[in-house]
């Protein structure tokens, strides 16, 4: 069920880069004045066309980069100068999973080794993480290369959850799958969310995978979110014209 206190909170952030030569340096607005917050036990869906600013944002709440201006809370708490202080609380699940998967180590190591950085006992915590997912004790011997897409991907859930986060940022998490594929692991997501009760901004450019995992919309463009509402009213009655544009376009 959702909570209302939110466990992350990006409060009017902008993000801004610079690009160029020296002598030609120009700013770029990556994020502008973005205000978003994700309730305990919520998924925030983000949208946007690619460029929008939506991977800056996962990055902002993930304190993988700092904002220009405006402020991130995580728990009601300003977001700390070392993120280490964080460590396991929060988590990501990317797009291809080999990003997170090395593929020189077997599946039980990957997923074991976040408890290892933590200095956390992993006892059978590896063998209880990958039944959750759906995948056999026996998977954790293997290799990368040895599984399928959705297998990879559920490896990589697996290793997200195995710290217990609060906090888990999707992105693009199943875009690189095949559609029946999309939809096993989109059940599970909200099948783990129900059991574990981590809050999730799970960020794609699909509006059908959001409205089905989401329970509220947030809509970006060039840098700004212009619209924020629950995933019911979003889908019947968008506000704004880019949201009915994107609608449309589904």
């Amino acid at each position: 069920m959702t909570g209302t206190r939110a466990i992350l909170e990006l409060d009017d952030v902008t993000v801004t880069f610079t690009a160029g030569p020296p002598l030609r340096r120009i700013r770029l607005n990556a994020m502008m004045h973005v205000s978003l917050s994700v309730a305990r036990g919520e998924t925030l869906g983000l949208v946007g066309e690619s460029g929008s600013g939506k991977t800056t944002t996962s990055r902002v709440a993930l304190g993988l980069h700092r904002p220009t201006g405006g402020a991130v809370r995580f728990d009601g708490r300003p977001f700390p100068r070392r993120r280490r202080e964080l460590a396991g609380r929060m988590q990501a699940v990317l797009q291809h999973p080999h990003w997170s998967l090395n593929p020189r180590m077997r599946v039980g190591q990957s997923v074991a080794e976040p408890l290892a950085v933590l200095g956390r006992p992993v006892g059978d915590l590896v063998t209880e993480m990958l039944g959750h997912v759906g995948l056999e004790e026996s998977f954790a011997t293997r290799y990368p290369h040895e599984l399928s897409g959705g297998q990879r991907q559920r490896v990589s859930i697996a290793r997200a959850l195995v710290t217990r986060p609060d906090f888990i940022v999707f992105d693009e998490a199943v875009s690189a799958l095949d559609v029946s594929v999309q939809v096993q692991i989109l059940n599970l997501i909200r099948d783990l969310q129900e059991e574990y009760g981590f809050s999730a901004l799970f960020i794609s450019h699909d509006l059908g995978a959001v409205r089905y995992v989401a329970d509220r919309i947030a809509v970006m463009r060039a840098g700004e979110v212009v619209e924020t509402a629950d995933t019911a009213t979003f889908y019947t009655a968008p506000a704004h014209e880019y949201s009915r544009q994107l609608l449309e376009a589904l």
